[in-house]
């Protein structure tokens, strides 16, 4: 079975699947997940080493890469879980509370 999903901005809850069925799958880049975040990663770019590990384990693939380096952080999928923190070798990473002052940090 496949719903319509094109007005699912306008659903009230009894309109939405029971279950919480996901209707059709490789639609996560349609939706901002990351809004119910409490912490958010921020990378030191003096102390990375580019090791790519924080971008291996990360489970919602949020750690943008280009020239084999870590750039950014995509805060719309990053749901703030910190194991890009924990997995980090050297320390670069450290999860910030939402607001946080920190340089680059919104």
């Amino acid at each position: 079975m496949k719903w319509d999903i094109s007005k699912m901005d306008s659903w009230t809850y009894k309109q939405f699947p029971p279950g919480a069925v996901i209707p059709e799958s490789g639609n996560s880049d349609d939706y901002v997940t990351g809004g119910w975040r409490s912490e958010r990663p921020w990378r030191d770019d003096e102390k990375c080493t580019q090791c790519l590990l924080c971008w291996i384990v990360c489970p919602d693939t949020s750690i943008n890469v280009a020239g084999e380096k870590v750039t950014t952080f995509d805060l719309d999928h990053c749901k703030g879980c910190g194991i890009c923190a924990q997995v980090c070798p050297v320390d670069a990473i450290e999860m910030v509370p939402e607001g946080c002052d920190l340089p680059g940090v919104k």
